[in-house]
């Protein structure tokens, strides 16, 4: 390497490092003004255990195993501190929210790692359009909190006018719009998940944030029917500038149903090939004693990605996976 180009090179990673180091210094601006807003509506933050014995055995997430303290038995790296935090409402605490790291095998991208930032909150006695409100204010406080107007944020070609309310859209009538059919509440997976991908998220607009709620019931997840209309469920998850940003639900505290769903989980885990949890009694068993509530969960990195403009979630962290 000639002198000159060695000085380029050191020139280029120190403008690279100085671009890291500033846009860490926004995230953590974004994530005090997160703590700030939470605890001013008088949310409680907890934090539960990382390393975990079961989880839900939810078919399409996969996670990290590693062994307990006698060798014996097998661990589990949360990819979401859900049931944990649904346990701590049973046991009388109203609004919880944790802020840290969560796991998932086999994420890697633009937007994936497979270990990223994640906030979840939960109030009790609360629905999903609670949670959308939240969200609204959670986008405008952090906005704001790094200098901007809280009116619109910049990111890649598009300006998005980020004044709440937020755009709320059926997945019924996305389907309607973007992919010409009705998905009803028992659509076949593959067509509706392709067309999710392929036709609803490119679709949906740029210059606004959007909520995508009512969920087909086969795709609950752990969100209860909607009262009106038990054919889909109360899930809403939050799209702003094409970037899936948060996911939610009016929980499901009916046991026997949950059971149910957990049931034909673990079959569709065992027909992908994915390995077998415990079976989560202590979770199962709060839920008769856990009130009506509703929680989120919110890529911390992905809204520190679109507060910046940033594209690659490796250059809104500290530091990217490492192999040796």
């Amino acid at each position: 390497m000639t002198p000159a180009r060695a000085n380029m090179s050191s020139g280029s990673r120190n403008n690279g490092r100085v671009a890291r180091h500033e846009r860490l210094k926004i995230r953590s601006k974004i994530i005090s003004a997160i703590r700030s807003w939470l605890e001013g509506e008088g949310f409680l933050e907890v934090h539960t255990p990382i390393l975990v014995n079961t989880l839900a055995p939810e078919p399409y997430i996969e996670t990290f195993r590693t062994t307990d303290v006698h060798g014996s038995g097998s661990m589990y790296l949360i990819p979401s501190p859900e049931l944990n935090l649904k346990r701590l409402l049973s046991e009388g605490l109203n609004r919880i929210y944790q802020l840290g790291p969560v796991f998932r095998r086999g994420e890697r991208g633009d937007r994936h790692l497979p270990e990223f930032t994640m906030l979840e909150w939960y109030r009790t006695d609360a629905d999903y359009k609670d949670l959308m409100a939240d969200c609204e204010a959670i986008l405008q406080t952090t906005a704001k909190a790094i200098g901007l107007d809280g009116e619109g944020v910049v990111y890649g070609r598009n300006v998005i006018d980020i004044r709440p309310p937020f755009t709320r859209l059926t997945v019924e009538d996305a389907f309607i719009r973007y992919a010409g059919w009705c998905p009803g509440p028992w659509p076949d997976p593959n067509r509706f998940n392709e067309d999710m991908a392929t036709k609803i998220e490119p679709g949906l607009p740029k210059d606004r944030p959007i909520f995508l709620m009512d969920y087909p019931a086969s795709c609950a997840a752990m969100a209860r029917p909607k009262p009106s209309n038990p054919s889909v469920a109360e899930r809403v998850e939050l799209y702003i500038g094409g970037i899936e940003l948060a996911n939610g639900f009016s929980e499901l505290t009916d046991r026997y149903e949950l059971e149910e769903r957990f049931r034909e989980w673990t079959i569709a885990r065992k027909r992908l090939g994915f390995r077998d949890y415990p079976w989560p009694q202590r979770f199962i068993s709060c839920l008769d004693s856990l009130k009506p509530c509703a929680g989120m969960s919110l890529g911390v990195d992905r809204l520190v990605m679109l507060l910046t403009n940033t594209s690659r979630i490796d250059d809104v962290i500290a530091f990217t996976p490492e192999v040796s």
